[in-house]
């Protein structure tokens, strides 16, 4: 055997030893790519991308507590103060298609007064849905606030909350730049043997002009064969906003002839101007007069019915608000001086939002 078969010989097998340990060495896998919460400022702040979807999530809400003053509070007690804690989530999801926006909201809240029993803690409503529904470019299906439930500035008026604003409905909206447009179709449920399942009617125009908002809303409320009209404006004056509504509305005797929509009374005219003081601070008297008003109104039934009253909103730091009212209200059945019903109400209230 000479040199160069054993130089050769020695390669081969040093290359054997190698590639038999290289096969057999362990190589550590590649961690898998993280896929972080992406920004989406396609609608707005404080969405973000939902991991693996092109969909935007946006969560919301608020914790409130309010103390409220005036005549019987609720039906649970005959004290003329009461107090609540309510805590409300808004889970908004967004997404382009090509019919376009897609859109759900989920709002649920969470509400403990104590007025059931000290006992157990618990409330007449301890938690409700309160809105959910599905939108799809102008098409709305679901629970939301109609805009019945749209007022004026300030707490002093009476159109919000004086029908039914919550509702199962199916609508369209039309929204422009200075015009938009919508109708829906509600249920209106009421109890067994006083009407039962109807059906009512919803159309509202809202135009700007400039700074001026002009809107008139109409309802129809097909069971009880009643309707009612409401026409709102709203103008900057100085350093406030000067707003005004009035409303007519018909259905104001028994269930049966109830109006769904306003059963306040005939006629209501309000009005308010919000005073911006400060960027923290905003002052707001208003009133409201009701004329032919419904039995219930001010707790007596009453041919007349108004009330006058002063809101202060205040931001304590962002995101933490307080909102203190206070209201006279006065309730009369012509001739009768005795049902005359004369009080004060109002409450605080601290928001904090997120």
């Amino acid at each position: 055997m000479n040199i160069k078969s054993l130089l050769l010989g020695s390669a081969a097998a040093l290359a054997a030893v190698s590639g038999a340990q290289a096969a057999d060495a362990i190589v550590a896998a590649e961690p898998e790519p993280m896929e972080y919460v992406r920004v989406c400022d396609a609608f707005g702040t404080g969405y973000f991308y939902i991991p693996g979807t092109e969909t935007c999530l946006k969560i919301g809400g608020y914790v409130r507590f309010e103390t409220s003053i005036g005549q019987d509070q609720n039906s649970f007690n005959d004290t003329d103060w009461d107090a609540f804690s309510r805590v409300q989530l808004d889970f908004t999801a967004k997404s382009d298609t090509e019919l376009g926006t897609l859109t759900s909201l989920a709002s649920v809240r969470f509400e403990a007064n104590q007025d059931v029993s000290y006992t157990s803690n618990t409330s007449s409503t301890p938690a409700y849905i309160n809105e959910a529904y599905i939108q799809l470019g102008g098409f709305k299906v679901g629970r939301w606030l109609n805009p019945w439930d749209k007022g004026i500035n300030g707490e002093s008026d009476w159109n919000s909350g004086s029908g039914t604003t919550r509702m199962q409905s199916v609508g369209y909206f039309y929204t422009g730049s200075a015009f938009t447009a919508g109708v829906q179709v509600d249920e209106l449920s009421r109890l067994q043997g006083v009407g039962g399942q109807n059906v009512g009617i919803e159309a509202i125009v809202t135009a700007k002009f400039g700074a001026v908002a002009f809107d008139l809303l109409g309802a129809y409320d097909l069971g009880a064969e009643e309707g009612a009209v409401r026409a709102l404006v709203s103008a900057p004056v100085g350093p406030g906003t000067l707003q005004a509504l009035a409303i007519w509305s018909s259905g104001l005797g028994d269930a049966n002839g109830e109006n769904a929509y306003d059963n306040r009374g005939e006629w209501t005219l309000a009005a308010s101007y919000a005073f911006k003081v400060s960027d923290k601070l905003t002052i707001t008297p208003g009133g409201s007069y009701i004329w032919n008003a419904a039995d219930g109104v001010g707790d007596y039934g009453n041919d007349e019915a108004y009330r006058v009253g002063l809101t202060v909103d205040y931001t304590i730091v962002p995101g933490f608000t307080a909102k203190v009212t206070a209201n006279y209200n006065q309730t009369q059945v012509d001739g009768l001086t005795s049902r005359e019903n004369k009080f004060w109400d109002g409450f605080v209230r601290l928001d904090r939002s997120f």
